[in-house]
């Protein structure tokens, strides 16, 4: 007579108030401290793992088949070579399959080993969703051992003692190294990406944890794009001359990395650069400008997110990822709400009046939509063609 037994936990998610989750380990074996959140995408996952918006999270996927059309060299989103941007781990509720697409060159398990990210599969992930929508986004340790044994007391402490994302500057730990300068475009559908040699636009970006597709919409609208780190000077960005400048997506509480990005948006501001922002830029304009940015309950993270544009009075679906966000209340005289989130009315845009700088919460690169928020580049570009238009005029003038 055979009895039937479970199979040995081989990965724990620890939650800083002792609560011990079991599963399935898959990627890579350790234990790390991370906040955890959830998404609410069903496509996009390498993405969402390459994101560097998330680094320092742990991300549960609320759409069950996660892997199922393996993993691209094509669909990545970190700029960066080492695999150091990105999240600390993942949560999903089936076993990975053999990968179903003709471009997939690995499956998913072998790739988070590769890219050093621990997951977790088997588990209620719609109950550990339900769990972070009450309570808030818990800090929390994901832990994978093959042979199933786990300090599970240490981990427990590990998870209470971690500080949390509150106060934290990740951008540096996401952000580039050194300037470099970036010319690929958009994909095109069997002949991959393409590479511009046109530019009549000059774009400095201020890259906090820039995503790659920003770059290539960028470039696919004739801008010659410059990245430099995020602790650049407000002198290395007017050195270049720019014709605009873009301030990316990151990690992290704004208000942290604000202590030294701050002043070099400012600089920017007062010489009337024309001045685009997304995501961790938008907070941080809104830093730079005077308003206040606040924690969270449980973030904004999927892409099926509704947002009005109050400038057009339409709604567009959105990609969100972000757990701070500017408050709405505490924008100054001449700074305008533009966007609003319509689960939750939180602010997801806004505009200086008389000056061409705006910035908005989602990411309108990630196509949701699938493309309903692309016009906000169009709107930076014919915001940089305004200003040398109005430049030429006035030599014109002088003459």
């Amino acid at each position: 007579m055979s009895i039937w037994q479970d199979p040995t936990p081989t990965a724990l998610l620890v939650l800083a108030d002792g609560t011990v989750i079991e599963g399935m380990g898959l990627g890579a074996e350790g234990a790390i401290e991370a906040e955890l959140c959830f998404n609410t995408a069903i496509t996009g996952y390498q993405e969402i793992l390459t994101d560097p918006s998330y680094a320092g999270q742990i991300v549960t996927f609320t759409f069950p088949h996660i892997g199922n059309v393996g993993t691209n060299e094509e669909d990545m989103e970190t700029v960066a070579e080492d695999m150091r941007a990105g999240v600390r781990g993942c949560i999903i509720k089936s076993d990975i399959t053999e990968p179903s697409n003709y471009r997939a060159t690995r499956d998913l398990n072998q790739w988070l080993k590769d890219r050093n990210i621990i997951g977790l599969a088997g588990i209620d992930t719609r109950a550990l969703t339900n769990l972070v929508r009450e309570n808030g986004m818990p800090n929390a340790v994901i832990a994978h051992n093959p042979d199933g044994t786990f300090d599970v007391e240490a981990l427990k402490s590990h998870a209470k003692a971690w500080a949390g994302l509150e106060g934290m500057d990740l951008a540096k730990t996401v952000t580039a190294e050194n300037q470099y300068e970036w010319n690929e475009a958009p994909w095109v559908w069997n002949e991959g990406y393409r590479k511009i040699s046109e530019t009549p636009y000059h774009v400095v970006a201020l890259d906090f944890g820039v995503k790659r597709n920003i770059l290539r919409l960028l470039a696919g609208l004739g801008c010659k794009v410059t990245v430099l780190p995020a602790t650049a000077k407000a002198e290395d960005v007017l050195n270049l001359n720019p014709d605009g400048v873009f301030l990316s997506n990151g990690p992290g509480d704004p208000a942290a990395t604000g202590t030294y990005a701050l002043e070099t948006i400012k600089a920017v501001i007062k010489k009337d650069i024309p001045t685009f922002g997304i995501c961790l830029g938008h907070q941080m304009l809104g830093l730079a400008l005077g308003a206040k940015t606040t924690k969270m309950h449980q973030g904004h993270h999927g892409a099926n997110h509704p947002v009005k544009d109050h400038t057009t009075n339409k709604v567009e679906i959105v990609s969100m990822n972000h757990g701070f966000a500017v408050d709405g209340k505490s924008l100054p005289e001449g700074v305008e709400e533009t966007h609003i989130s319509l689960f939750d009315g939180t602010n997801c845009g806004l505009q200086v009046t008389g000056k061409p700088v705006f910035s908005v919460q989602h990411h309108p690169e990630a196509s949701p939509g699938p493309q309903d928020s692309h016009y906000l580049f169009k709107r930076f570009v014919n915001l940089m063609r305004a200003r040398r238009k109005e430049a030429l005029l006035s030599e014109h003038e002088k003459v």
